[in-house]
């Protein structure tokens, strides 16, 4: 919280550091996303610089959105559409993502089963045939792992 009773500051103005720990971040994050044009740069006034307190909503927005898997690039995106409050793109881009997730998804299941059979096989195979999960994974297509009986 800032000090209210400094009175150089308003009850809504943090330096970097209060900023900071008002988000639940690190200095140097807020930097980062200065530097990406994802947070003002404050002018320098009475000696350092001030942030409005609602900036730290927006640092929480960042992170929770970086969670979800949304590049920076897309925060800055869903950030611009905000500002200009177009709902049907900014449901477009997340959808977007949406779909993004589903096949990351399709793709885990995919590794875990092909996982789970190569660990079944490994488990049956006699002590003198190679490992079946080494050759599975020195095999040059991926299909080989898939095409292997148990």
């Amino acid at each position: 919280m800032p000090d209210i009773d400094n009175k150089d500051h308003d009850a809504d103005q943090y330096t970097i550091g209060q900023l900071a720990k008002a988000a639940g971040v690190g200095v140097e994050t807020i930097r980062y996303y200065q530097r990406r044009d994802l947070l003002p740069v404050p002018e320098v006034s009475s000696g350092f610089r001030t942030y409005p307190a609602s900036l730290a909503e927006r640092i929480r927005f960042i992170k929770r959105a970086q969670e979800l898997g949304f590049s920076l690039d897309e925060i800055a995106h869903l950030l611009m559409l905000e500002d200009s409050n177009d709902k049907q793109a900014i449901r477009d881009v997340a959808h977007e993502r949406l779909v993004q997730v589903q096949a990351k998804l399709a793709d885990l299941h995919r590794m875990e089963d092909m996982l789970t059979q190569l660990i079944h096989q490994c488990a049956s195979s006699t002590q003198q045939a190679q490992c079946p999960i080494i050759q599975a994974l020195a095999s040059s297509r991926p299909d080989d792992v898939e095409s292997r009986k148990c």
